[in-house]
């Protein structure tokens, strides 16, 4: 029973095929039409430069070596449900000059178009069987392609199947991001122990406030290094002075002792002289932080009567308008001082 359905290489593909294997030129095959037959299911010959009744003609969909058979060459062209109203008996591949390269015939297929009330996006395929594939240019335009269902679920598995592996590379990594800061290289950058300001008043996770309470060191061996006694500083309200260490100016400390506050000593002096004499002068000053004010007295008639001077003697460190508090302090902003807990 001969063969009803067929593809052949037309002569002017044959010898498009031989001239590009003889010059080592490829050749390239880039658009599909497909035809009526002129009403009825056609024969196709090797002199045909045309379909009987072309319908469409448009740039491949897919062109690609078939992976079962590399002898043969998978042509692919999809045709939109925007488009038909005829019937597909024929089918040809065209070279990017235009010429028929191979013509074929297919069973007979309706494609309707959308206005007619029903459509589809149909996919016509033309397999085409050469000595040798090496010439042929198996190329198409991307920005023509229109995805076939069969083709997206293929891609999406091998894109899974690529993804799983990844993934699974990923999870067996002993360090799968290596760009990234890892929670043991935190000993490096921020060491357990030291006190830093957080502008909260609690503490993010896995820090603790410096306020002076115990800290379980079983569970905190890092931090049980830096504060031996099991204990944090209660650094609440107070300023951090770095450690003299032998350099003589707060002397005979040792580290994490607390210190109270206290202020440099300050002096002054104030003179008068005066009389108990009817007519005698006054004369007083003051220096420092001592100030002096002049006051006038009777003197008793028992002791001769007049006048006498005298003077008082104040200390305050504001007369100059000086700040003053309760506590000696610079200016400052209350942060809450926290450590990290490891």
């Amino acid at each position: 029973m001969s063969a009803k359905f067929y593809t052949l290489l037309t002569d002017i593909g044959a010898a498009k095929l031989a001239n590009a294997t003889a010059l080592g030129v490829p050749l390239n095959i880039t658009q599909m039409a497909v035809g009526d037959g002129g009403g009825s299911l056609p024969s196709p010959g090797a002199q045909q430069t045309k379909l009987v009744a072309e319908k469409r003609r448009a740039p491949l969909n897919m062109l690609y070596i078939d992976p079962q058979n590399s002898s043969q060459i998978i042509a692919e062209q999809v045709i939109p449900e925007t488009e038909g109203g005829w019937w597909i008996r024929e089918v040809g591949l065209l070279d990017e000059t235009g010429a028929l390269i191979a013509v074929g015939n297919c069973p007979e297929s309706y494609k309707p178009q959308l206005a007619e009330g029903s459509g589809r996006t149909q996919t016509v395929r033309m397999v085409l069987i050469t000595s040798s594939t090496d010439n042929i240019t198996l190329k198409i335009d991307p920005s023509v392609v229109l995805a076939t269902r069969k083709y997206v679920d293929d891609e999406v598995l091998e894109l899974k199947l690529y993804v799983d592996e990844l993934r699974g590379d990923h999870l067996a990594a002993a360090d799968p991001h290596p760009q990234y800061l890892k929670i043991t290289d935190l000993d490096d950058f921020i060491p357990v122990g030291i006190p830093l300001p957080w502008p909260q008043a609690t503490p993010p996770d896995g820090w603790l406030k410096c306020n002076g309470a115990a800290f379980d060191k079983t569970n905190y061996p890092k931090l049980a290094v830096a504060y031996p006694s099991g204990s944090l500083p209660d650094l609440r309200g107070e300023f951090l002075r770095g450690w003299d260490d032998g350099r003589g100016i707060d002397i005979n400390r040792r580290i994490l002792s607390a210190q109270s506050h206290a202020m440099q000593r300050m002096t002054g002096s104030a003179n008068a002289v005066h009389a108990q004499t009817v007519g005698a002068t006054f004369d007083g000053d003051g220096d420092g932080v001592l100030g002096m004010t002049k006051v006038n007295a009777a003197i008793p008639p028992s002791s001769g009567g007049g006048n006498y001077g005298g003077f008082s003697m104040m200390f305050d460190n504001n007369i100059s308008g000086i700040n003053t508090a309760s506590e000696n302090r610079p200016r400052n902003v209350a942060f809450n001082y926290i450590v990290r807990a490891a």
